[in-house]
């Protein structure tokens, strides 16, 4: 079923797209810098800036459309879901032991990507299309 990209809705999409490219922007250039004070390895910094580029292209590329398949609206939710559901897992876990620094780092942009989700999420239901 197809989806209207409604004004808000294209909105939220681009302003996701700006600040994920920012971050994967930085982090990938940033890595080595960051990975000190924050006390996050390098690797994970750069690849998950790398990540960010196709999630980005995708992200502008649904933005500019006037309709979109609502699989794949719920898909960029979904992503950001599991994006932030990673971002405080790897830390619970013990996969990486950030400074309190690297802490704030990792649950501000956990806290803005969720924000994303539940904007697009609020965006995907007003725009329902009645079947």
């Amino acid at each position: 079923m197809s989806q209207p990209i409604t004004p808000y809705l294209r909105k939220v999409l681009l302003l996701d797209a700006a600040v994920s490219g920012a971050a994967g922007v930085l982090m990938i250039g940033g890595a080595g810098v960051l990975s000190g004070l924050l006390a996050l390895p390098s690797t994970l910094l750069f690849w998950s800036g790398l990540v960010l580029v196709p999630f980005v292209a995708v992200l502008v590329a649904v933005a500019r459309r006037s309709s979109a398949p609502r699989i794949v609206l719920i898909d960029i939710v979904g992503v950001n879901v599991l994006w932030v559901i990673a971002s405080f897992a790897i830390m619970a876990i013990g996969i990486v032991q950030p400074n309190l620094l690297g802490v704030l780092f990792i649950t501000a942009q956990a806290l803005a990507v969720a924000l994303f989700a539940a904007l697009q999420a609020a965006g995907l239901r007003a725009a329902v299309v009645p079947g």
